[in-house]
């Protein structure tokens, strides 16, 4: 089972301070975990694919004639995906691990920011070779 797990540019539950303003031995810390994480799951076969986004967005309309092209969401909006995991799991209770492994990511003073990951089972369409 393939599941998404999506990390936004919104406040967590234990760090309102965005990261660009943390100690850079804290960001440091933040990013060696995010790296040991990844590494476990790549260990475990599970990780399929995890990035963080660029908090630069535009967002494209088209409704048939000339597309729309407007600037964000920004980062201040929770809707702002600031990055995401691509799990490959047995299940849904291990999806729900990993995503609690990962919001304790340590944030200032390495205290676990409990950072909210939205978890989304990946349902998929057929590739055009197995229709």
């Amino acid at each position: 089972m393939k599941f998404m797990l999506l990390q936004h540019y919104a406040p967590a539950e234990n760090c309102a301070v965005p990261m660009h303003e943390w100690r850079p031995e804290d960001i440091q810390a933040h990013i060696a975990f995010q790296q040991a994480l990844n590494a476990e799951l790549l260990a475990n076969g599970e990780l399929v694919d995890a990035q963080g986004l660029s908090d630069q967005a535009r967002t494209v309309t088209n409704t048939g004639s000339k597309p729309n092209i407007t600037d964000g969401p920004f980062p201040e909006s929770k809707e702002l995906l600031a990055g995401y995991r691509l799990i490959d799991v047995e299940s849904l209770d291990r999806a729900l691990q990993v995503a609690a492994q990962a919001s304790a990511a340590p944030g200032p003073n390495g205290v676990p920011i409990g950072d909210h990951i939205e978890v989304r089972q990946i349902l998929g369409a057929p590739m055009p070779e197995e229709v």
